[in-house]
C-alpha cells in the first residue's frame, strides 16, 4: 500500500512485524514526539491492558526517561510495568502482566534526530538468551529475561529506519502543505484589502484559515478584538485607556463556507472583468428568503440573466420556468437540474464520475474490504445523489459494503451526531463525505471514537478542516471540484448566451442526458483533482494542488472575451449552509488584561494560564475557567499604533511555538492592511456622500414647466441606486402636482444602454399606475444605434427628438397648445 494513502496503515503495519520479530510478543506500540510530548499513532493488542480501544492518538506523558528519544541512546529493555505506568497511567490492568515482562525500545529518527519509539512488549520468561543489548528498569533493578538476538535487533532497527523514512517523507509533503496554505491565507487576506472586507469577513477569513495552517497548537478559537471605532475613524489620538469601548469579533462554531465564497469569488471577478453586475445571494433552500423567491425577484426586476445552485431542483423548476417565460436566460451551478428543465445548462461537475473516484480511493485504501458509512446534505439534491451512487459503482464487484447514506439536512451538528452513532452502533472500516461539510463530520466523528486514521474517509472539497484533517492524517482523500471556475464560467456562460446568443455561446457543449426528449441542458464539465497530503499515482499532493489552484485562477481570467460589453445586471443563486452568525459584542478596556498589554505595548503577549507570571490578568484568568492553557494576543499593527488585537486560544500548554508565534504575526501585519484600507474606504466614503447626495439631487431636478406637465432632465449615470431615487422623486411630484405627462430628458446621461433603458422602462410604467405619462426626449445617435444594436424594445413610451417636440406633444396630450408671437 502507498505511504501517501495511509500513514496510519504503513506505522500499524509496523507495529505488527515488529511484534513478529520478537518471539512470545504480546502487545506494541508506536510513539512519536510532538513537542516535549509523546503521542501514541498505532498499537496492537493494547486491549489486555485498557478496558477499551487506545484512543489514536493519545497522549502519553512527557518526551523523557523511560524514553530512549536522546540523540546517542540506542535500543534498549525496561520493565514492562514500568513503562506502562509511566506511558499508561491508571491502566487497570497492570497488576496482571506476566511476572518479569518487559519492553523492547527501538527508536526511531529521521536524519539522526529521535522522533519516536517503536514498542514491543515481550514476557519475561520467554526472552530468548542473545549476545546483544540488556537494559535496566528506571528504578535500576534487575530486568528478567535475556536480550534479543542480533538478527532480531536488527530486523527492529530496520523496522524503525522504515517508520522513520515515511515519518520524513510525510513531514516534507506537510511542510509544503503548511507553506502553502499559508500563502494561500495571505492571498486571501489581501483580496479582502482590495474588497475593503469588514473585521467580520477578515476574522472569519484568518480564523479558519490559521486552524488548518497550524495543527499542532490546535487553536480552540480565534476572535478579534478591535479598539471601537479603529475601524471606522481612524486610530485614536492617544493611548489606549482603562475603559475605552472594544469591539470583539468571535467566531461560531459553524459549517465551513469556504466552497460558497470561493463560488462567490469566481462570479464577482467573471462580472468585474466582463462589465456585468453580478448580485450574488447567499439564501434558505425553501421558506421564507428561498430560492425561488429571489429567482422571482430577479424577474420582476428584470435580470439579464440567473444562475442558480439549486438545493432542491425539482422544487425551484417552477420558478426558473417563470423566468425562462419572462425572457430571462437560466444556468445552474454546483447541482444539476431537474429532468426536463428549462435551464440552458448545467455549469459544474460530473457527478458520478466524481463520485467514482471517490469509490477507487476507497477500495486502495480497504484492500481487504469492509462496512463503509456514506453522509451527505440531502437527499433531494442530485449531486451527492449521483457522487454516491458512483461510489457505489466504483466498489460494485469487491468486498466493500456501501451502507445506506444518511442526510445531515445542511446541519452540520446533526451531521456529526449522525456520524457518531454510526460508528458507536456499526463500527465500519470506511466512510465517505459526499459533500464539503460530511468530511469534517466523520473526521470529528473518528477522533471521539479514537479511530483518528484507522478509519479510512475519502472527502469532497478543501474547505479549512478537511484541509487541516488531511494534514493530520485523518481524512486520507478528498474529491475537490473546481467551485472557483463554477462561478466564473455561469457568469461567462451568461454574458455570451446575453451579447452572441444561445446557439453560438452553448455551441460545442454536450447535452447533460444524451438522447433524452426534449433535449436536455447542455452541460460545462468543471473537472476535479483528487488531493492527499502525498502525491501518488493516483492523486496530487496537498500543496502542489493549493498552488496549483493560484495559477488556474489567474489563467481562467485571461479567457475572459475584450468585446464591447453591454452593462447588464445578473443574479446568481446559491445555499447558505448555515444561519448562525458570527458574534459581535462589546466590550470595556481593562489594561490589566492581555488585550490591554498588547495594546498598551504593541507586542505579542503569549501567557501559560496555568504558570505564569501574567496569570492574574483578567482575561487570563477567564480563559482558564473555561479550560484554555495557552493564550495568545498579536497586536494588529499599522503607522506604529495598534488597531486590535488578534487572540487566540488553545487547550495545549506551551502550544505556541517562536515559528507558530511569526507566522501569526505575518498573517496579523496583513491583516493590519485590510482593517486599515477599510478605515480609509469608510472615511472617503463618509466625506464624499454628502457630495453625491447634492450631485444627485441635482442631476435628476423636477421641474413644473406648465400645468400637469414636468420636466425631469437626468445627468450622468443611471444604475440601480439611482434609478430608486429617481423614480421616487417623479412619483412624489407625479402626486404632488396631479401631472399627467413627465418629459424625461436623456440628453445629459452618460449612456443610454440596456441597464438605463431598463430603469426608465420601469419608471414608465410606475408613472402609469399613477395616470401620467413619461416621454423621453433627447436621445442622441449613439444610443439610438446601441439601442438598436441590442434588440432593447421601449414599448409603450414615447420618444421625442428634442425637448421641444416633446412639450408640443405634453401639450397635445393635456388640451394645451403652442402659440408662436411674432417678434
Amino acid at each position: 500500500m502507498s505511504i501517501g494513502l495511509d500513514l496510519f496503515a504503513t506505522l500499524h503495519r509496523t507495529v505488527l512485524q515488529a511484534m513478529d520479530c520478537v518471539p512470545g510478543a504480546q502487545r506494541g506500540s508506536l510513539l512519536l514526539r510532538e513537542g516535549e510530548r509523546l503521542v501514541y499513532r498505532a498499537a496492537a493488542g493494547m486491549e489486555g491492558l485498557l478496558p477499551a480501544r487506545l484512543h489514536l492518538p493519545s497522549d502519553a506523558g512527557p518526551a523523557s526517561a523511560p524514553a530512549p528519544l536522546d540523540a546517542e541512546g540506542g535500543a534498549r529493555v525496561v520493565a514492562a510495568a514500568a513503562w506502562y505506568g509511566a506511558r499508561l497511567p491508571g491502566a487497570p490492568a497492570l497488576e496482571r502482566l506476566p511476572a518479569g515482562a518487559v519492553v523492547v525500545l527501538t527508536p526511531v529518527r529521521v536524519h539522526g534526530r529521535p522522533l519516536g519509539v517503536l514498542v514491543v512488549e515481550q514476557p519475561g520468561d520467554e526472552a530468548p538468551s542473545g549476545e546483544a543489548l540488556s537494559g535496566e528498569a528506571p528504578s535500576g533493578e534487575a530486568l528478567s529475561g535475556e536480550a534479543l538476538s542480533g538478527e532480531h535487533w536488527a530486523r527492529l532497527s530496520a523496522l524503525a529506519d522504515s517508520a522513520g523514512a515515511a515519518l520524513e517523507r510525510r513531514g516534507l509533503y506537510d511542510d509544503k502543505a503548511r507553506a502553502a496554505h499559508e500563502t494561500r491565507l495571505l492571498e486571501e487576506v489581501l483580496n479582502a484589502v482590495a474588497a475593503q472586507a469588514s473585521p467580520r469577513e477578515l476574522v472569519e477569513i484568518v480564523s479558519k484559515g490559521i486552524r488548518s495552517v497550524q495543527l499542532r497548537p490546535h487553536w480552540s478559537a480565534v476572535h478579534l478584538v478591535m479598539l471601537d471605532g479603529a475601524d471606522r475613524e481612524g486610530p485614536p489620538s492617544s493611548a489606549p485607556g482603562q475603559g475605552r469601548e472594544l469591539r470583539v469579533y468571535r467566531l461560531p462554531r459553524r459549517a465551513p463556507t469556504a466552497y460558497w465564497n470561493n463560488l462567490r469569488d469566481g462570479a464577482l471577478v467573471a462580472g468585474h472583468d466582463l462589465g456585468v453586475a453580478v448580485d450574488f445571494r447567499f439564501c434558505a433552500g425553501s421558506g421564507a428568503g428561498s430560492q425561488s423567491e429571489l429567482i422571482d425577484e430577479g424577474i420582476r426586476r428584470g435580470v439579464q440573466g440567473i444562475a442558480v445552485a439549486p438545493a432542491d431542483p425539482a422544487l425551484i423548476e417552477p420558478a426558473i420556468r417563470r423566468a425562462t417565460e419572462a425572457g430571462i436566460p437560466v444556468v445552474t451551478l454546483d447541482t444539476p437540474p431537474a429532468a426536463g428543465s428549462s435551464t440552458l445548462a448545467y455549469v459544474g461537475t460530473d457527478n458520478a464520475a466524481a463520485g467514482r473516484l471517490a469509490g477507487e480511493m476507497m477500495a486502495r485504501l480497504l484492500p481487504d474490504g469492509g462496512a463503509v458509512h456514506a453522509q451527505l446534505t440531502s437527499l433531494r439534491a442530485l449531486n451527492g445523489i449521483e457522487r454516491v451512487e458512483g461510489f457505489g459503482a466504483a466498489v460494485a464487484g469487491r468486498a466493500i459494503a456501501v451502507q445506506p447514506p444518511s442526510e445531515n439536512q445542511f446541519d452540520t451538528s446533526r451531521g456529526l451526531q449522525l456520524a457518531e452513532e454510526a460508528l458507536r452502533r456499526e463500527g465500519g472500516a470506511g466512510a465517505f463525505g459526499a459533500c464539503a461539510e460530511n468530511g469534517p463530520s466523520w473526521g470529528r466523528a473518528a477522533r471521539a471514537a479514537g479511530r483518528a486514521g484507522d478509519l479510512k474517509i475519502v472527502a469532497f472539497d478543501l474547505v479549512p478542516e478537511t484541509i487541516a484533517m488531511i494534514r493530520e492524517g485523518t481524512i486520507h482523500a478528498a474529491v475537490v471540484q473546481r467551485e472557483y471556475d463554477m462561478g466564473y464560467r455561469a457568469v461567462q456562460m451568461l454574458h455570451d448566451v446575453i451579447t452572441r446568443g444561445a446557439g453560438v455561446a452553448l455551441a460545442g457543449l454536450p447535452p447533460l442526458s444524451p438522447g433524452a426528449e426534449p433535449p436536455s441542458p447542455r452541460f460545462a464539465d468543471t473537472g476535479v483533482d483528487v488531493v492527499t497530503l502525498e502525491r501518488t499515482p493516483w492523486s496530487h499532493a496537498l500543496s502542489d494542488h493549493l498552488n496549483l489552484e493560484l495559477n488556474r485562477k489567474a489563467t481562467i481570467r485571461r479567457r475572459a472575451p475584450a468585446a464591447v460589453r453591454p452593462a447588464l445586471e445578473l443574479l446568481v443563486v446559491v445555499l447558505d449552509v448555515e444561519k448562525e452568525e458570527l458574534a459581535d459584542e462589546r466590550a470595556l478596556l481593562d489594561r490589566g488584561s492581555l488585550v490591554g498589554r498588547a495594546l498598551s505595548t504593541a507586542r505579542s503577549v503569549v501567557v501559560d494560564t496555568a504558570a505564569s507570571e501574567l496569570d492574574g490578568l483578567s482575561d487570563v484568568l477567564e480563559a482558564r475557567l473555561h479550560g484554555t492553557r495557552t493564550l495568545v494576543g498579536v497586536p494588529l499593527l499599522t503607522r506604529g499604533e495598534a488597531l486590535g488585537v488578534l487572540v487566540l486560544e488553545s487547550e495545549r500548554p506551551s502550544a505556541c511555538s517562536p515559528e507558530d508565534l511569526a507566522q501569526i504575526e505575518r498573517v496579523a501585519d496583513t491583516m493590519a492592511v485590510a482593517l486599515e484600507n477599510v478605515r480609509l474606504f469608510e472615511r472617503m466614503s463618509r466625506r464624499q456622500e454628502s457630495l453625491v447626495n447634492t450631485i444627485i439631487e441635482l442631476s435628476s431636478p423636477v421641474v413644473p414647466i406648465a400645468p400637469e406637465i414636468l420636466v425631469m432632465p437626468v445627468v450622468g449615470a443611471m444604475d440601480r441606486q439611482r434609478s430608486g431615487r429617481f423614480m421616487e422623486s417623479m412619483l412624489q411630484e407625479i402626486s404632488r402636482r396631479r401631472a399627467r405627462v413627465v418629459l424625461v430628458d436623456v440628453t445629459g446621461m452618460a449612456t443610454v444602454d440596456a441597464l438605463a433603458a431598463h430603469h426608465l422602462l420601469q419608471a414608465a410604467g410606475a408613472a402609469r399606475l399613477l395616470g401620467a405619462e413619461v416621454v423621453l426626449v433627447g436621445i442622441a445617435p449613439e444610443a439610438a444605434r446601441l439601442i438598436v444594436g441590442q434588440g432593447l424594445d421601449l414599448g409603450r413610451v414615447a420618444i421625442r427628438a428634442t425637448l421641444e417636440l416633446g412639450f408640443a406633444y405634453a401639450l397635445s396630450r393635456t388640451g394645451g397648445r403652442v402659440v408662436y408671437a411674432d417678434a
